[in-house]
């Protein structure tokens, strides 16, 4: 009988430590952590980038109109003077229209990328931009394993005792 580890925490706790080891496996590549922790959190990965592999490609290319702010040439908006019914002036933001080409998900590739966002968390780079993550599975991760059969995308890599408590520490990684 199949069963997951209870690694000595509540059900919330445990879910969001596996949640937040996967997150950083799939931002940074590579996580040092227990081995039973790192066994649970390679199963979760495993999925994720199976479903990747699977749904990489299930998308159709749509054009879209955009409106935007026209830009001047030190990247600062374009204002143009104008007047009011009553009389008044204003400034008025010049705006123009273009198509832009966009990726638009399939279905079951949009359940794919919700599933996958229940398993990681909301990340921020250095600048404080959001990393979406399910876009890295999609458009990096899953290319370069998509001639491997299925499973194995992690290793585990067994370091040997911690210094503080003597447990045992493994790297889980991205092969």
């Amino acid at each position: 009988m199949a069963t997951n580890r209870k690694l000595g925490r509540t059900t919330d706790i445990r879910l969001a430590m596996l949640k937040t080891l996967t997150t950083d496996l799939i931002q940074h590549g590579k996580v040092e952590t227990t081995l039973p922790r790192a066994k649970e959190v390679k199963a979760i990965a495993d999925s994720l980038i199976a479903l990747a592999i699977k749904e990489k490609d299930n998308y159709e290319t749509i054009e879209v109109k955009v409106v935007k702010a026209k830009l001047d040439s030190k990247g600062n908006k374009e204002t143009e003077l104008v007047k009011s019914k009553n009389g008044k002036e204003y400034l008025k933001v010049v705006k123009e229209e273009k198509t832009e080409k966009r990726q638009k998900d399939m279905p079951t590739r949009l359940n794919a990328r919700r599933k996958m966002m229940r398993k990681l968390n909301k990340v921020k780079d250095n600048e404080g931009n959001n990393i979406d993550l399910p876009s890295k599975l999609f458009n990096e991760i899953a290319p370069k394993y998509a001639g491997k059969n299925v499973g194995g995308y992690t290793r585990i890599i067994k370091a040997g005792p911690r210094k503080g408590d003597g447990a045992e520490v493994a790297i889980l990684q991205l092969i």
